[in-house]
């Protein structure tokens, strides 16, 4: 059953202190919420002292609330001079709060107002899923579960150092305080991990015995006499090591290898990137230019998660780019879905009922006020993605390599032939045998040319051919937002618009041709009715480009399987054998501008054993050991 995201309500008790009116409780002391973190969550953890030297720390939280946990040990972080490399603060928040109420309540407490009007800042759209917020160049990183607390637990992947047990009273919130939900935190957790919270009540301290914590009392905050610290003596979910040592080879440098190079720079990795094609043109943004929305279902499937979380991925990769030299070339200047028929339009209204989705992040237009988001005429009503928009490939992979700095050494003109496995690592050749690069870790993130380079027989990829044309600006009258319809038009960029695009099975003609700009105006005409029609194909000029597509039309992220290795008896994801240091960030489709930054930071996080940037069950479903296990479960029922 689809729920949906319900933020809470601003309101204070007679003293001031922040009250739930949902929970009948205070989200802190009235001695006060700054000094109830640092005392309860940071000292009962041990806290900064254990994260003193480590690379990396994460912390757990099974309530955001006012997000007063997270801003203490921020600041406690930025404060200590040995502090880690990199903090990850994890938190789960069923109902969470507006920016304006953030901003109404943090004005109570000053001493963070620095740290705070930087999380205002980064606070995303209230829609259901998970959240990454970056921080400090991102050695601090907020991952925000948006979600019911028992459902985002079952879905997380991490392995925490330090749990914060932050929820209202357990006899006004017990869900938060069950045994299930305790057992889930500590299947969260890495060895040794330590968990403390405000509360001392009896069934709190059973429920931590029962999940494997040796529970303490200690002293309270303020006027409470005690509090409970624990530490967990085993450990029932293991969790895969980061890699030993930082360096890895990327094939491919488009939207997928350079988003991968950026992510993995970013982190301390040394990266040689390999491109087959010369080194483009300095400054050159290139014609093209591609769409980037979400996609909305009444039953929020998976297909929608997951452009969701692409879509909110790529939008913060953006803004993070705009200050760097050269940024990006892009315009969140506002998507039109069209319904296509009657039966599409009653699906988008829906979606938007069942949901509850905020209007920054869609609403529906009749067609009329769809044509008013045009500014021309629209063949029909449907969904408006008010912060989507369109951006120029070439110009997001220039910003993303000169990001990588000087950690990433570009190899152009230089084409892999082959990987061979070595005591190393991967080392890639040329068609000569001879050597371009060397590393523990190799990503294939050239579409449909990974599949020649993969030792992989399970993965069935298809190459698409697609071809854009582009329309002179003086001749149609084209929208200012995008508009799709079984095609696409985008508004006009220096001059000229784009429409869109063929869709071509067993079509490997890198030309562009007049019938299928034919077809695009066709395409055209269905959005924009009588658009089009005085321009004759054979005088367009266009573009070409090939996808990669998987049979199930979502990417392949993460370790590719060994389809050498004995098969597991009874074969799961988790207990696929891997090809060791051999991963994928390819067949992205049509939607490599959505999902090149989510794909990115989720294969960043795996190769460094942090949590995971989405669902547990969104990963598995961009595992590229997916077709290899239904290979092998297909070969089980057939001998059964």
């Amino acid at each position: 059953m689809v729920e949906p995201l319900r933020p809470a309500r601003l309101s204070f008790a007679a003293d001031g202190t922040p009250f739930s009116e949902a929970f009948g409780d205070v989200y802190h002391s009235a001695e006060g919420g700054p000094g109830q973190s640092r005392h309860v969550f940071l000292g009962g953890n041990g806290l900064p002292a254990r994260w003193r030297g480590r690379p990396s720390f994460t912390v757990l939280e099974t309530g955001f609330g006012l997000g007063l946990n997270f801003l203490t040990a921020w600041d406690a972080w930025r404060n200590d001079a040995a502090r880690c490399e990199r903090l990850h603060f994890v938190s789960v928040e069923k109902h969470p709060f507006s920016r304006r109420d953030l901003e109404a309540a943090h004005s109570r407490y000053p001493e963070l107002a620095p740290l705070s009007a930087r999380l205002h800042a980064a606070w995303p759209m209230l829609v259901p899923g998970v959240h990454r917020l970056e921080f400090e160049g991102g050695r601090v990183v907020l991952t925000l579960a948006l979600a019911d607390a028992l459902r985002a637990l079952r879905d997380l992947r991490l392995a925490a150092d330090a749990v914060f047990l932050d929820g209202f009273d357990p006899r006004n919130n017990p869900e938060l305080w069950s045994p299930e939900l305790l057992r889930l935190v500590a299947r969260a957790c890495a060895p040794g991990a330590t968990a403390a919270t405000w509360s001392a009540a009896g069934s709190v301290r059973d429920a931590l015995g029962e999940a494997g914590y040796e529970v303490e009392k200690q002293p309270g905050f303020a006027r409470k006499r005690d509090m409970l610290s624990a530490r967990l003596r085993r450990v029932s979910r293991a969790i895969e090591p980061p890699a030993a040592r930082r360096r890895a080879l990327v094939i491919g440098a488009g939207i997928a290898g350079a988003s991968v190079c950026e992510r993995l720079c970013a982190r301390g990795w040394e990266v040689a990137l390999i491109e087959r094609r010369p080194r483009p043109v300095a400054g050159d943004p290139g014609r093209h230019a591609g769409v980037f929305h979400p996609v909305v279902t009444p039953d929020d499937s998976l297909f929608a998660r997951l452009t969701r979380a692409g879509f909110l991925a790529v939008l913060t990769r953006l803004r993070g780019l705009e200050e760097a030299a050269p940024s990006p070339v892009w315009d969140a200047s506002g998507v039109l879905q069209l319904a296509r028929d009657s039966r599409e339009e009653d699906a988008q209204r829906r979606a938007l009922a069942v949901l509850a989705l905020p209007p920054e992040y869609a609403q529906y237009a009749t067609r009329e006020e769809a044509s008013s988001h045009a500014g021309v005429p629209v063949a029909a009503g449907g969904l408006w993605f008010p912060t989507s928009g369109w951006i120029k490939p070439f110009s997001l992979v220039a910003a993303l390599l000169a990001a990588s700095g000087a950690r990433m050494q570009p190899i152009f003109d230089r084409e892999v032939a082959r990987l061979a496995r070595t005591d190393d690592g991967w080392v890639a050749l040329d068609r000569d045998g001879s050597a371009i690069a060397q590393a523990p870790v190799a990503v294939l993130a050239n579409a449909a040319g990974a599949v020649e380079l993969a030792p992989a027989r399970a993965l069935r990829i298809r190459r698409v051919r697609g071809q854009i044309s582009f329309l002179p600006g003086d001749r149609v009258a084209t929208p200012q937002v995008v508009v799709l319809r079984g095609g696409f038009v985008l508004p006009e960029i220096h001059g000229e618009t784009i429409a869109g695009a063929t869709y071509d099975f067993e079509d490997d003609d890198p030309a562009a041709r007049a019938d299928s700009h034919a077809g695009n105006l066709e395409r055209l005409a269905r959005i924009l009715p009588g658009a089009g029609a005085e321009l004759d194909p054979a005088t367009l000029e266009g573009l070409v480009g090939f996808r990669a597509v998987a049979p199930d039309r979502l990417p392949l992220i993460g370790p590719l399987a060994d389809e050498d290795a004995a098969a597991p008896k009874n074969p799961r994801l988790a207990t696929l054998p891997r090809l060791d240091g051999l991963y994928g960030c390819f067949a992205f489709g049509s939607r490599g501008l959505l999902w090149a930054a989510l794909g990115a930071e989720l294969l960043a996080s795996q190769l460094g054993g942090e949590p995971l940037p989405l669902e547990a069950r969104l990963a598995d479903a961009l595992d590229p050991g997916r077709f290899r296990l239904r290979e092998l479960r297909r070969a089980t029922s057939a001998r059964a």
